[in-house]
């Protein structure tokens, strides 16, 4: 059972995932930062700009819309990012490992198939 883990462990798409969870989350955090310092800003600016730049005041109480369409970028952002820098690569070698399988040479004929064979066109010289 343990030999079994090791192998899943150790056959390299968990360690790829996991390096790929860590640089996803550093890379999160960039893009939040980008897209805070000025991203967020100039959305507010065309939103007005001032204390209230992207937002709108009901009743008193302010509604951030600016922050809103900066978290849809920030998703779209990261979103694309991940596309292209793991999904894309995985594919391709998937598509690689598959059309290698399929062109694989075909597996010799075990040695009692040739023996037979052997046999069977002795015989019919024979007979």
């Amino acid at each position: 059972m343990l030999k079994g883990f090791k192998e899943f462990i150790l056959r390299g798409n968990v360690i790829d995932l996991a390096i790929a969870v860590v640089v996803g989350a550093a890379f999160t955090g960039i893009v939040t930062q980008l897209t805070k310092s000025f991203i967020q800003p100039l959305i507010q600016v065309f939103g007005g700009g001032g204390i209230h730049g992207g937002a709108f005041i009901i009743h008193g109480v302010a509604f951030d819309w600016a922050a809103f369409i900066n978290a849809i970028i920030n998703f779209l952002i990261i979103a694309a990012a991940l596309y292209f820098m793991i999904v894309v690569p995985i594919n391709r070698i998937s598509a690689h490992r598959r059309h290698a399988e399929t062109t694989a040479a075909p597996a010799p004929e075990p040695e009692n198939v040739v023996l037979l064979r052997e046999i069977r066109d002795l015989l019919r010289k024979q007979g």
